[in-house]
């Protein structure tokens, strides 16, 4: 959800005899809610748990709606995100702290239940203020009643220390890996598997020692990574910013620290936030060689716009032109902002669904299509996603994936390549879709991926490109290159 709401806070009532005059303030304009980071918080994990809301969308909004800055922001953003991470280990530990199951509270109720628990074992707030800061805010939100439950809980909570609530709730590690990390490291225990299973291990007789080093990195605060858009910023620019240059691609560079809006080079739109990993499965496309002509390039799922801003830079510098097509309007609004001004006025925007496509069979020399996926790459940013997510999402979403390469492939001419990549390292919507498609072609040849990405190492699933978090700090990106004959 990305609308804008109003703020939930009730102005208090205005103080008897006149003193709206004292100390020069305007009688109209109310006091300061309490506990602002808390209370910001909880309308997030609310509006998450109730409407599916994304945090890293509803968050910022909030913040600059209440005009929270400093160390009540940061604040906020820790409990938000850090709620949402370890989601899955409160929720055993307060499992195990009410008499019925957790899924019969209320929903207005067990965001404070999970806010309340986070700051007593994963803070370095004092436990008992921790309980009496949540109890205050859920007066205000649920009311005294319920209140008093969140209290006996939370306090119920606060008899252990979260390495001992852990012996209590985890199964035994020797008798079911999988499960024991499902809520140790906080994840679905179906996905546990699955992403075991795409590092090459057994979730049914491996530890699991990899896994939990993925799980462990989807747990930590990921760095902001910018790209400099070719021909408009550079590396250097973005340093002078107060950035650090990237370990592997060419246009990145990292953010310590600081909001990146603030950079005057992501103001004017010629730098933007980008993940790594992002940038070099685009990057790889252009890399590959193609007889003849190289003039037509497509992005077929190109919102919001990531790739597309970085290939029109990368095309107009050849002289090139990209087609970004998008089939939400919204999104394209986004893609066309991210291609303004690149060099030669290289990119085009098109709403349109490319499953129906808007242009002839043959027509583009390359093709990047960035299906939508499960997302199960992007966990550090998006902690909720985890949460969304059933075995059958990736089910759901293949026969979509493979229209969308097969689509890609008829979009290609003969000499042409096309880049498949997945922000997911789930095998039915990586490898699984590409093997399901070319199965039925005899007219495309897989290309060793790792060969145009040499600057980066442990990089190679076969003939495969597949980024992880914990080996390479970034997003799990998946990229296939195909060459169609």
């Amino acid at each position: 959800m990305t609308d804008r709401s109003r703020s939930p806070y009730r102005p208090s009532r205005r103080p008897k005899g006149g003193g709206g005059q004292s100390g020069g303030k305007n009688p109209a304009t109310p006091p300061a809610p309490r506990d602002p980071a808390r209370r910001t918080a909880y309308d997030v994990l609310r509006a998450v748990e109730e409407r599916d809301a994304y945090a890293n969308l509803l968050l910022p909004t909030l913040l600059r709606e209440r005009n929270i800055t400093g160390r009540d922001a940061a604040l906020a953003t820790e409990l938000t995100y850090g709620t949402l991470r370890l989601q899955g280990t409160y929720d055993a530990i307060l499992d195990a702290c009410i008499d019925r199951s957790l899924t019969s509270v209320d929903k207005e109720v067990l965001p404070l239940l999970r806010l309340g628990a986070h700051q007593q074992l994963s803070t370095n707030i004092p436990p008992h203020a921790a309980v009496s800061a949540t109890v205050n805010i859920a007066r205000r939100v649920v009311g005294h009643h319920r209140a008093r439950f969140v209290n006996a809980v939370l306090r119920k909570v606060s008899a252990r220390d979260l390495d001992a609530w852990l012996a209590v709730v985890a199964p035994a590690r020797d008798a079911d890996a999988a499960g024991h990390l499902a809520v140790v490291r906080s994840h679905p225990h179906w996905m546990v598997s699955a992403l075991a299973t795409a590092l090459g291990e057994d979730p049914e007789t491996s530890d699991l020692a990899e896994t939990e080093r993925l799980l462990a990195a989807h747990n930590e605060r990921p760095r902001v990574t910018l790209v400099a858009k070719p021909g408009r910023a550079s590396v250097a620019d973005l340093i002078e910013g107060g950035a650090t240059e990237a370990r592997y691609s060419p246009f990145a560079a990292y953010l310590p620290e600081g909001d990146p809006a603030l950079l005057r080079e992501v103001r004017q739109r010629r730098a933007a936030v980008q993940d790594e990993a992002s940038q070099l499965v685009t990057l790889a496309l252009t890399r590959v060689s193609v007889e003849g002509t190289d003039a037509r390039w497509l992005d077929m799922c190109a919102g919001p716009g990531g790739k597309a801003g970085l290939l029109a830079g990368l095309a107009g510098q050849r002289d090139a032109r990209l087609l970004a097509a998008e089939v939400q309007p919204a999104r394209a609004g986004l893609v066309a902002q991210a291609v303004q001004r690149s060099v030669r006025d290289a990119g085009r925007v098109v709403v349109a669904d490319s499953t129906r496509p808007a242009w002839r069979d043959g027509a583009f020399d390359r093709v990047l299509v960035d299906v939508p996926c499960t997302g199960m790459g992007a966990l550090r940013r998006r902690p909720e996603s985890r949460w969304r997510r059933t075995p059958n999402t990736a089910d759901e979403l293949a026969p979509l994936q493979r229209d969308l390469l097969g689509r890609a492939l008829e979009a290609t001419r003969s000499g042409g390549v096309v880049a498949y990549v997945t922000c997911s390292p789930h095998l039915p919507e990586t490898r699984g879709v590409v093997e399901d498609v070319l199965a039925d072609r005899s007219d495309v040849t897989v290309l060793r991926a790792a060969d145009f990405l040499d600057e980066v190492p442990d990089v190679a699933a076969g003939d495969y490109v597949q980024f992880w978090p914990h080996r390479h700090g970034t997003d799990a990106m998946f990229l296939a290159l195909l060459r169609k004959h």
